[in-house]
């Protein structure tokens, strides 16, 4: 059937928010803040973390694909680029969808993942309970698409419950818990349903116009309704519910009344933020842009969820950035304002991959040293400039001067566009009270001869005192 005027204005806004499977961000005019105290205390609190450990993982590991995507026939041009194996996208979706039978992670290591994560210098733990294929990592009462369900060989596991085992090793180690949560599902009949207005030719929205169908969309809300209410009422202390499927909103005509869930929830956990992505309003209290960094500072609550590797699912052989790139872009985030969900997969068998393993233990070593103009801190004028980066905890403002590659040369003296007063001027891990004039552009930095190593490091972190 052709496509309805409700589906054809959903695909346009679509195309606005969601790229390549890769999602804008919210405009911060938009943010409302929330009035409660119990959130405010919990907005600072999020604003202290500053790097959070983010995984996308399931069934589709195994394929070392685009998490979801290819099941969209809508998203095909660019989601099934590695599907080289198959040409006939029915048979390709129930081979996605009959993976949960072959996926067994039996050398998952929860206390592993968190400790790795602890010794990171992470501080939360964002984990992908169901993504938009609808396969659920735990134990849910909803469906029989889940790791726990005979159908999974998996499920005989000790961890076979991977959220419960996840979150609770984390929170073990002392790192608080995420919640990554898609509102859309692909797999459950009462969104995507056989045999509706679009035939076998499916999107990332319903199958049917809800406005025609209001009895079943209602059987999708109390379903969705019932899986997040599981995961925030039997799952332990939940510190933000991350909603992903922006599509699906009143906007867009697929109300799944989100206020009256969290709301519901927030009985139970007062404290608990809702970013609920590109919709604005009460219920995104965290803006969430994905793959970037905003070019200017944001005074809101924000997070940029990005890669340590080329995607947020497994690539077999991935490419992981160097840990010079990552700590620097965890710099420009904090400096900005935000806090950096740092996306790490796991491998089908449960182990997080070497390559990723090795820079989080290189961004640990860091982050031992400099983690104090780091964590707990706030955006500080000029904020980012360049290789110059600033940071403030109360009276005491950090300035990160970084340096590109490791031949990058350097200098006996360093000048910092900061113009306001400044009584001493330490080096973070090194000497203190260095030498440094000053002048009405800014500051004149005379680095110390122990400063002058074989290679340039990541940067040099000052504290203005």
């Amino acid at each position: 059937m052709p496509e309805n005027n409700i589906e054809a204005t959903e695909v346009k806004e679509e195309k606005v928010e969601v790229e390549n499977g890769v999602h804008h961000f919210s405009n911060e005019k938009g943010w409302v803040k929330p009035e409660e105290p119990e959130l405010l205390e919990q907005i600072e609190w999020f604003k202290d973390q500053k790097l959070g450990f983010m995984m996308h993982w399931g069934p589709y590991s195994q394929l070392g694909l685009v998490e979801s995507w290819a099941l969209s026939d809508h998203d095909a041009e660019w989601s099934r680029e590695d599907v080289d194996w198959e040409s006939d996208p029915e048979v390709f979706k129930k081979q996605y969808f009959d993976l949960n039978k072959s996926f067994n992670p039996v050398r998952f290591q929860p206390d592993e993942w968190a400790e790795l994560a602890k010794e990171g210098g992470f501080k939360y733990f964002l984990f992908t309970t169901k993504h938009h294929d609808g396969f659920c990592m735990w134990d849910t009462k909803t469906t029989d698409y889940k790791i726990t369900d005979p159908s999974s060989p998996f499920h005989t596991h000790k961890y076979a419950d991977i959220v419960k085992h996840a979150f609770n090793a984390f929170r073990a180690k002392g790192l608080p818990v995420a919640a990554y949560f898609s509102k859309a599902d692909w797999h459950t009949p009462t969104y995507w349903k056989p045999g509706m207005e679009r035939g076998t030719e499916m999107w990332r929205g319903p199958s049917y116009d809800p406005i025609e169908h209001p009895d079943l969309w209602e059987e999708f809300v109390q379903f969705t309704h019932e899986q997040m209410l599981e995961l925030l009422t039997e799952y332990g202390r939940v510190e933000v519910l991350w909603l992903d499927a922006g599509w699906v909103s009143p906007r867009s005509k697929q109300d799944i009344r989100l206020g009256e869930l969290v709301d519901k929830a927030r009985e139970k956990q007062p404290w608990l933020l809702s970013a609920d992505r590109l919709i604005g309003g009460p219920y995104e209290n965290i803006i969430t842009p994905e793959q970037a960094v905003p070019e200017n500072p944001m005074d809101v609550p924000w997070e940029s969820c990005i890669t340590m590797g080329s995607a947020f699912s497994f690539r077999y052989e991935d490419d992981y950035k160097p840990t010079r790139e990552l700590i620097q872009l965890l710099i420009e985030v904090i400096s900005k304002g935000g806090n950096l969900a740092l996306n790490v997969a796991a491998q089908p068998d449960g182990r997080l991959p070497r390559g990723a393993v090795t820079r989080m233990k290189e961004m640990g070593a860091w982050l031992k040293v400099y983690g104090e103009a780091v964590y707990g801190t706030r955006m500080c004028a000029p904020y980012y400039k360049e290789n110059i980066a600033f940071t403030r905890k109360n009276e005491i403002v950090y300035c990160f001067y970084m340096y590109e590659n490791e031949d990058s040369p350097l200098k006996q003296e360093i000048f910092i566009p900061y113009t306001d007063q400044v009584n001493s001027v330490d080096i973070v891990g090194g000497s203190e009270n260095i030498k440094y004039t000053s002048s009405n552009e800014g500051i004149f930095i005379e680095l110390p001869e122990t400063e002058f190593g074989e290679h340039a490091p990541i940067a040099h972190v000052f504290r203005f005192n």
